[in-house]
């Protein structure tokens, strides 16, 4: 498949903001695209090399990327800064400039595969000299590209495809062109989507065959489950009026949650919520976990925990969170911030999948399972009947320093629906027994430059909740209060990568940030209730026609959420349900008569 192709499709897509639409033409895509391209076109698309999990990254800089344009245009430094100044845009600019370059009537067209490769030729590439292999690898390309494909080389080397393509449309689309469009046919591909976590396999054992050929992907150790979700209460009463047939309580850890894969041979992974190995960020749970788990291979789920190494305490969060992304120096944090890997689930056991067992079965093999150890341990967990039983299990998890418990039902249907969210998991936080303390996690899509002592930097972030249904964000606050002076004075080098010139593929807000912020970074906030709003846009529609939600007196709890994807952030459903739940609500309007 040529690349042009592919580009021409990326054009049609970045066009249109209707999702009907892009799913459309996402359709014609998939359709036309060969069967040995179709899993790169679908991380192509994502602006990954491949799935999540493997953890494959460009590493190009935006100075590595504008030399690279120097050199393929033959441009000056100052005239591609002076271009994406104005343009907002890299690529743009080097389209740009590639129009005014005479280019060889002879240069082969480029071929998808090509392209890819010399993207994984560029993430491939490590140690001295390997930023110079990077920076020749992307001229090779630009030289041959055309201007518009130079535009989505560059884009795609800087994560800024800016297409707004995400799983749920692509789900959609593999459901219309390769099967029958029904809900059943869209369920049976999201499942096997949940199982694999790679969008690319998924297409290319459906297009190879049918639904049916997707019962082949099944539970593997080393690939990880995409994490069953839970959905919130606001009183016990709730919960066990919900589970009528008892409920699980485990303490709600307020850690990482982490899926160990153990093998029967080699090394221990470990996949964060948001399906990134995390592996060598925690050397002491992967050299543990094989000595206290008894039948291997095995998944296990559990929540890491910073603990106090002279009182065997919990920790908060902020402690562990300490440990995300470090490559340096792991022998002294890791006796600086000693973690507790506290498993609540076992997805296999012995080789075994468990998954599709109740959850007291599960429960039964997870205690056969493991072998206890300062490092690994099971979640505390008790089975109840009624509200005051639920309270007293409650009040232990606060005591003990937990964020509040987790509600399971017991019920013969309570299996491990991977990558679902439902009411089978609730989870019940202290924070609930207020009017609105529960936290919400919004994810960046805008910047407000500061005044003040904010002054040069960025003051305030706009923040969007996730609507699944529409494969959307939509607004609900701008939040400068909470942060302490180093995070405000860290904020425009952490956002920097994700700036765009332009609003995000798929936000909907009527706030015009001062800059734009591509979705990636979740940031937990609280604040005081949840109002109707004709500027943000949260849930619009859902208590009345014309209005969304807003958070009122938001705040920043300083944690950011990095174990979670903007796609994991707080549902704009969910923010409806914590807006019904408040004792105070303005009242709804009826919506208007359709004509």
């Amino acid at each position: 498949m040529r690349f042009a192709d592919l580009v021409a499709w990326y054009d049609r897509i970045e066009a249109t903001s209707k999702r009907l639409e892009m799913r459309s033409i996402l359709v014609e895509l998939l359709r036309a695209t060969p069967s040995k391209d179709l899993p790169i076109v679908l991380y192509l698309s994502q602006g990954m090399l491949r799935p999540e999990y493997e953890g494959v990254e460009l590493g190009v800089a935006d100075s590595l990327a504008r030399k690279a344009v120097v050199q393929a245009t033959g441009a000056s430094a100052a005239e591609v800064t002076a271009s994406v100044r104005a343009s907002g845009d890299l690529g743009t600019t080097a389209a740009t400039l590639l129009e005014k370059r005479p280019r060889l009537d002879t240069a082969a067209p480029l071929e998808v595969e090509e392209v890819y490769a010399g993207f994984t030729s560029i993430a491939r590439a490590s140690g001295e000299g390997s930023q110079e292999v990077k920076v020749r690898t992307l001229v090779d390309l630009l030289n041959r590209a055309t201007p518009a494909e130079g535009k989505y080389v560059l884009r795609f080397v800087l994560g800024t495809l800016r297409l707004g393509v995400r799983e749920m449309s692509l789900l959609d689309a593999l459901g219309v062109a390769f099967a029958d469009g029904s809900k059943e046919a869209r369920s049976r591909i999201e499942a096997a989507y949940n199982l694999s976590s790679d969008l690319g396999h998924v297409a290319a054992t459906l297009a190879s065959g049918s639904l049916d050929a997707l019962s082949s992907i099944g539970l593997e150790v080393g690939r990880p489950v995409r994490p069953m979700l839970a959905e919130r209460a606001t009183n016990l009463a709730e919960i066990l009026e919900r589970m009528p047939e008892g409920a699980a309580i485990e303490y709600k850890y307020d850690g990482l949650r982490v899926q160990a894969h153990i093998p029967s041979e080699g090394a221990v992974k470990l996949f964060s919520r948001r399906l990134e190995n995390i592996s060598a960020q925690f050397p002491e749970l992967v050299a543990d976990l094989p000595r206290a788990i008894r039948h291997k291979p095995a998944i296990v789920e559990g929540e890491c925990v910073p603990i106090d190494p002279e009182t065997d305490e919990i920790r908060p969060f902020q402690e562990v969170s300490r440990r995300r992304g470090r490559k340096y120096d792991l022998d002294k944090i890791q006796d600086e911030i000693p973690v507790c890997l506290f498993l609540f689930d076992t997805l296999m056991a012995g080789g075994t999948s468990v998954m599709d067992r109740p959850l007291p079965d599960r429960r039964k093999e997870l205690v056969t399972l493991v072998r206890p150890t300062d490092r690994v341990r099971l979640a505390q967990q008790k089975v109840v009947h009624d509200v005051e039983g639920a309270q007293t299990w409650f009040d232990a998890a606060i005591a003990d320093g937990c964020e509040g418990i987790m509600a399971k039902s017991i019920a013969a249907g309570s299996s491990y629906r991977a990558g679902a969210r439902g009411f089978w998991w609730i989870k019940y936080k202290r924070d609930y027994t207020h009017t609105l303390g529960d936290t919400i996690d919004g994810v960046v899509v805008g910047a407000f430059y500061g005044r003040g002592r904010r002054a040069g930097g960025y003051g305030a972030l706009l923040l969007a909740t996730y609507n699944p249904e529409e494969d959307r964000y939509e607004s609900f606050c701008k939040v400068g209060g909470g942060f302490d002076d180093a995070t405000v004075a860290g904020l425009p080098a952490k956002l920097k990568s994700k700036e765009v010139a332009e609003r995000p593929k798929g936000l909907l807000t009527e706030l015009e940030p001062d800059q734009w912020i591509e979705p990636h970074f979740v940031l937990e906030v609280r604040g005081a209730e949840l109002t109707l709003s004709p500027i943000h846009r949260a849930g619009v529609g859902k208590i009345r026609p014309d209005a969304g939600l807003a958070l009122r007196f938001p705040r920043s709890t300083g944690k950011w959420r990095d174990d979670k994807g903007p796609t994991e952030a707080t549902t704009s459903d969910e923010l409806v349900t914590m807006y019904r739940a408040q004792v105070k609500q303005a009242p709804a309007r009826p919506a208007a008569p359709e004509s």
